[in-house]
């Protein structure tokens, strides 16, 4: 099959997906003037796609389909075949076959690294609980927080009660240590007049005994003259 061929071939397709799509278009269109005027309350209810929209972790497989889907569009097979031109002009129906594998098993991989994705990042956990914040924060009246517009007001207004409460329980750390020194200093104290209590006690025990011992030497002295032992 010649490139020509081929790329008429690929202008008809499409021109046959643009008016299937315009007509399915006209008939939606149709379809949903006259569902309205049969039911006007109908107007005012939330479509399934409307509700899907706030679930975020269908909305992420929503996008991931549709990006995948536009991956395999990029690796269509006029391009498979343009890159592998001299094997299509030998088996065009080998090629076809060989480039369907190719996009089943493409998108089979694609899809198992987004499952992966989603069970080793948590994504479904964490999406629901984004979920719950805001359906939550919705029924909490205080408005939420804006910018002021001013950049430092902004960081001021985040960083100070921060630093206030690390300043309150710095002060309370502080008068802990504080009293704790004290105790430690009293204790030292103690144990210092205690030292000094017991070094005088030594000191008059060591005087008392130095007196006995010259009365001694004394009263000895006394009863013994030393003139009755010379010969």
């Amino acid at each position: 099959m010649e490139e020509s061929e081929v790329a008429s071939q690929k202008e008809t397709v499409e021109n046959v997906c643009v008016k299937d799509c315009a007509e399915n278009k006209s008939n939606e269109a149709t379809g949903e003037v006259s569902s309205q005027m049969s039911n006007p309350g109908s107007v005012c209810k939330p479509s399934e796609e409307t509700e899907a929209r706030y679930n975020r972790l269908k909305l992420f497989n929503k996008v991931m389909q549709k990006s995948l889907e536009k991956f395999i569009d990029h690796a269509s097979f006029n391009r498979f075949a343009s890159a592998f031109r001299p094997l299509y002009k030998k088996n065009p129906q080998r090629m076809e076959s060989i480039h369907k594998q190719f996009i089943e098993e493409l998108r089979r991989t694609v899809q198992e690294d987004i499952s992966r994705l989603i069970e080793e990042g948590r994504l479904e956990f964490k999406l629901n609980e984004l979920d719950k914040l805001e359906s939550a924060a919705k029924n909490n009246p205080d408005a939420a927080w804006r910018p002021s517009g001013v950049p430092e007001q902004d960081f001021c207004s985040f960083l100070m009660p921060y630093y206030q409460k690390q300043e309150a329980y710095m002060r309370l750390e502080l008068k802990k240590i504080q009293a704790e020194n004290a105790d430690l200093a009293q204790k030292v104290q103690a144990g210092r007049e205690s030292i000094a209590q017991t070094e005088h006690r030594i000191s008059t025990a060591v005087d008392e005994w130095k007196a006995s011992v010259t009365e001694f030497e004394r009263l000895a002295s006394s009863l013994c003259p030393a003139d009755v032992f010379d010969v």
